[in-house]
């Protein structure tokens, strides 16, 4: 066998081996960087994103101890969903923050480990409490569903692949610092240059929706969210085809075929 193909198979090999079933949505994903390594560059990201920018106290501010209450009731939901499945290790090191920060742009993340920021600019669009759940939800989705350490590590394999891919993996502070940064970095881009696939964000909608509903807050204000998304958009986003997220039109519909179950099996009303 030639060195080239050697090279190869080892790849090929370690690939396998980094594949693993996750087992919320019961996929299988790659993992060459670790949740634990994720968590440790999230802690010192979101302390300097805090830093850098227009923090919004949740003393004085309606909108800000309303992210506050919804960051708290998802984190609750998720945490006591995955209890009762047997799977409180996959939340292990996760704790839980969220922020609203002063920024026009509509936009809201989670970091691995719960880190959440929300930005101002999202509120006009969300305009009530269940349907920023619907967003929170989505990003927490995002976080614990571990798609953030499945796409660095499939942009990994891409960029270098063969022996870079084994020096890299060996020593690989500086490449999953690079890509962590990319994905979610302190700038105004945060989450575009390292985008999630149209499947993980549809995966994201539908865990959101179950964890909005779990945590007390009406599913069906998700399809209303994505309507006024789609209108705020102004008809502007690319085809879905070559866009890297899924249509707003998609979204619904997609959201539409699980609502009833949803509703059904997660959804209870918080009085």
């Amino acid at each position: 066998m030639g060195r080239k193909s050697f090279f190869s198979a080892l790849v090929i090999a370690l690939i396998a081996w980094a594949c693993s079933q996750n087992p919320i949505t019961g996929r299988n994903q790659l993992s060459l960087v670790s949740e634990r390594e994720l968590q440790g560059l999230a802690k010192q990201e979101y302390v300097q994103f805090l830093n850098q920018n227009n923090v919004v106290s949740a003393n004085s501010s309606r909108d800000a101890e309303m992210v506050r209450r919804v960051g708290s009731r998802i984190a609750s939901a998720v945490t006591s969903y995955y209890q009762s499945q047997g799977l409180a290790g996959e939340l292990a090191g996760y704790q839980w923050e969220y922020n609203l920060v002063n920024n026009k742009e509509a936009n809201a993340w989670c970091m691995p480990g719960g880190k959440i920021v929300v930005y101002t600019g999202l509120l006009p669009i969300t305009q009530n409490e269940a349907a920023l759940a619907a967003v929170v939800g989505h990003e927490v989705a995002h976080a614990v569903a571990k798609h953030g350490s499945e796409r660095m590590s499939q942009v990994l394999v891409q960029q270098l692949g063969g022996v870079a891919l084994g020096v890299a993996l060996s020593n690989k502070s500086q490449e999953t610092q690079a890509l962590f940064n990319n994905l979610y970095g302190v700038g105004s881009q945060v989450g575009y240059t390292l985008p999630h696939s149209r499947k993980q964000e549809l995966e994201a909608d539908k865990l959101g929706l179950r964890y909005m509903a779990l945590a007390g807050y009406n599913p069906r204000e998700a399809v209303n969210l994505w309507t006024r998304m789609k209108a705020a958009s102004g008809g502007a986003r690319p085809p879905e085809f070559i866009s890297t997220h899924p249509a707003e039109d998609r979204r619904i519909a997609e959201l539409n075929k699980i609502m009833d179950e949803t509703i059904k099996n997660y959804y209870r009303p918080v009085k």
